[in-house]
């Protein structure tokens, strides 16, 4: 299968190259390292009539939802606006299907007691991220419906492991304590430890991805989770433990976000239905290979 990602040398987007290239797809990318930004509408153009790719992972645009207040247009154009380049690029060249990775941000703040969310929960985000994923979501929706481009919807949750940068929780802490066992300091700061978050091993994610793009029915979308809920507290508690001195957590407000969800917990049953999909390696384990990782590169020249 000829493949193309976008977002493909960013976190998810690597890991998802090398599962699709280990099962023998021919794989290419888009990325604005590699040259071509999704703003740009005949930049993308260009990119597809150079590849022709069968199907397009589209993994790419802004993923920091807590940049995304800061800069919310900038947020929106590139993953709304820029989906649709994409998803209007994919119809003039041929592309036969199109898995759109979307975020579980689009459900915004819900209630414990409906937990867990499913496909079916309605879309209400609170962040500036959310909204511009609902928009690239329904423009997906919008070229199965309208064209009849098969696209298939993602809403990931939390995922994490090695090589996450520090733009996001345990990537962040994980680099903190790598700098404190080179530097001999015995605080972590930490932002809000209170919330709850759905975590999966992003090796288990480009998984499912591929799963989805060859057994998904067309129109359809998916949470892509774990189906349990961990403290951010849990999370930060275990990185700590696996240091190779006595740490000590230090919560800073200057680290936390102007809003928080309390909690998210998604239901995994859809994909396991229809594609058989489940997570199979442990969060231990993730954070573990996280912080190996991080060591090694805090500790190069």
């Amino acid at each position: 299968m000829k493949a193309l990602v976008t977002g493909s040398s960013g976190f998810a987007g690597t890991y998802l190259r090398e599962h699709l290239e280990a099962h023998g797809d021919e794989v290419a990318g888009l990325d604005r390292a590699e040259g071509t930004d999704l703003t740009d509408a005949a930049a993308v153009h260009r990119r597809l009539e150079e590849v022709r790719p069968e199907v397009v992972y589209h993994l790419g645009g802004i993923a920091d939802v807590g940049a995304s207040w800061e800069d919310p247009v900038g947020t929106f154009t590139a993953n709304a606006t820029g989906t649709l380049h994409l998803l209007e690029a994919a119809r003039a060249t041929g592309v036969r299907r199109v898995l759109v990775i979307g975020s579980a941000e689009v459900y915004g703040i819900v209630p414990e007691d409906r937990m867990p969310l499913t496909e079916a929960d309605p879309l209400r985000p609170v962040s500036p991220y959310g909204v511009s994923k609902v928009a690239a979501e329904h423009l997906a929706l919008q070229a199965w419906d309208g064209h009849g481009l098969e696209t298939v919807r993602v809403r990931a949750f939390n995922h994490l492991g090695p090589g996450q940068s520090e733009r996001f929780v345990a990537g962040a802490i994980a680099h903190r304590i790598a700098r404190a066992e080179r530097e001999g300091s015995d605080e972590i700061e930490v932002g809000n430890l209170t919330p709850r978050r759905d975590f999966t091993d992003v090796r288990d994610v480009a998984r499912a991805y591929r799963l989805l793009m060859t057994r998904a029915p067309a129109g359809e979308v998916y949470n892509v989770c774990s189906g349990r809920d961990v403290a951010i507290s849990d999370l930060a508690e275990t990185l700590v433990g696996l240091a190779d001195r006595p740490l000590r957590l230090a919560v800073d407000p200057a680290l936390q976000r102007v809003v928080d969800l309390p909690v998210s917990r998604g239901d995994r049953s859809k994909i396991r239905a229809d594609t058989g999909w489940e997570p199979t390696i442990p969060l231990e384990e993730t954070l573990g290979d996280l912080l190996d990782v991080v060591r090694a590169t805090v500790a190069a020249p």
